[in-house]
């Protein structure tokens, strides 16, 4: 494992701070069609599954890139790579003002979606500056970077009003192209760029960095994070447009009420990262879905007219949960969302610590192809039943097989090791033997 003692307080603080501000920008430009898109669809006339590739677009990108950028940082450093990603966002962003039909705002929506590769590289730039037993916590952190979603779906509708759909993504580009500037200038090269140039080795190839991928651990991970946060990034964009259509909300309060939803599910990753730190990922894993499957029964239950057959004829009543309540339940959802996402993260540098840039990345991909498969199927469902509920439907349903799998995996694996196993040392985390490093950073 690489070696950080030699990272001060301040220069953590420093790689913390930058990296996560930063991340909170690239999030709320890669939530922007989450509101611009509700406008281009009205001017377009565009049908419910046109809108979700709409939306969803930008996630195919975040996710695809995620392997490569995570590959990318481990080669070149986070510093030098997500300032490169940044401009390239800011510059397709840009863009946005002057397209005028669906194919290219499709084709400019790809650009954008470069913003959500982000994450891999923080992760890769930030975990370097912490020792393994504050990593969870400092990555929960950056992962607050969430809270960007939330930014997006307060504050856009209202330069919308203010301004226009097209002034508000030429803003949204000045400011990325801003805090790329800043962040190469303020920010350290990487500990382990400044360790590999002092002794001479080149940087490690693609296919060591990828060798962890052969491990099936590595895409039970991603199977998680395919809810966590595809879910939450699939649930960020569609909840706008879901209380358009079935509350009849005007966009500026389905947009504060999206950032409801939105906003506990980036700030308390901070709080997940250190419960994981204290109790154990795996713990954290089952309080999330646990929570999560109550909240999805409620919110999927359409409302419903009853009429049963009473001793002195038909009775007949109403079952549906409010407006209130449902905004209740998607705060809580986001909040349990959350601390599932920290949790997933804590696992990797522990587990990984020679390849977190891959590793990191191709959860991250299958994540983020959640959050781009989701919404098309959101807006397909829509189209085919015409229930608004429907989506809730089908998250329940996904949630429910992943903890039913992943409950018989671990318990198949840890019982495999550890005959007789103890429930508490069961619900905690027994890592494997972490990968040892690739022969060229040796």
């Amino acid at each position: 494992m690489r070696d950080r003692a030699k990272t001060s307080a301040p220069d953590q603080y420093r790689a913390l701070g930058l990296s996560t501000f930063s991340f909170t920008v690239c999030f709320a430009v890669w939530m922007i069609f989450s509101i611009i898109g509700v406008k281009i669809k009205q001017e377009l006339g565009l049908s419910e599954t046109q809108f979700g590739i709409l939306v969803a677009t930008p996630v195919l990108t975040g996710s695809i890139s995620r392997i490569f950028l995570g590959v990318w940082t481990e080669q070149y450093g986070g510093r030098l790579v997500f300032t490169l990603q940044m401009l390239a966002t800011a510059v397709a962003c840009w863009m946005l003002s002057s397209v005028e039909t669906y194919a290219v705002f499709l084709i400019a929506a790809l650009g954008v979606g470069l913003a959500g590769g982000s994450f891999i590289v923080g992760i890769a730039y930030t975990s370097q500056w912490f020792e393994k037993e504050r990593q969870g916590t400092a990555l929960g952190i950056f992962g607050a970077g969430n809270v960007g979603a939330a930014i997006t779906n307060f504050g856009a509708p209202f330069l919308v009003l203010a301004f226009g759909w097209e002034q508000t993504a030429q803003i949204y580009s000045v400011i990325l192209a801003l805090t790329a500037v800043g962040f190469y200038v303020l920010a350290r090269p990487d500990p382990s760029q400044v360790e590999r140039k002092r002794e001479g080795r080149k940087p490690v190839s693609a296919i060591e960095q990828l060798a962890p991928l052969r491990d099936i651990q590595v895409w039970r991970f991603a199977t998680y994070y395919f809810f966590v946060f595809g879910g939450f990034v699939a649930l960020a964009s569609y909840l706008p447009r879901f209380y358009v259509g079935a509350y009849d909300l005007p966009l500026a309060v389905a947009g504060m009420l999206a950032a409801a939803y939105a906003m506990p599910g980036s700030i308390f990753r901070a709080l997940g990262g250190w419960m994981s730190d204290k109790w154990g990922a795996r713990a954290v894993m089952y309080l999330t879905f646990i929570v999560s499957l109550i909240c999805l029964f409620v919110m999927s239950y359409p409302r419903t007219q009853y009429t049963v057959q009473g001793i002195t004829g038909p009775i007949e009543f109403t079952f549906g949960i409010n407006l209130t309540v449902f905004v209740i339940l998607t705060v809580v959802l986001g909040f349990a969302m959350s601390l599932g996402k920290a949790a997933v993260y804590k696992h990797i540098p522990v587990y990984y610590p020679h390849h977190v840039g891959s590793v990191g990345g191709l959860v991250g991909m299958i994540g983020g192809l959640g959050g781009f498969v989701l919404p098309i199927t959101f807006g397909i469902l829509n189209d085919w039943l015409a229930v608004w509920t429907s989506s809730f439907m089908l998250l329940f349903a996904i949630l429910l097989i992943s903890t039913i799998w992943m409950h018989v995996a671990i318990r198949l694996m840890e019982l495999r090791r550890h005959p007789g196993l103890s429930e508490e040392r069961y619900l905690s985390d027994v890592p494997t033997e972490p990968l040892p490093p690739p022969q060229s950073v040796r």
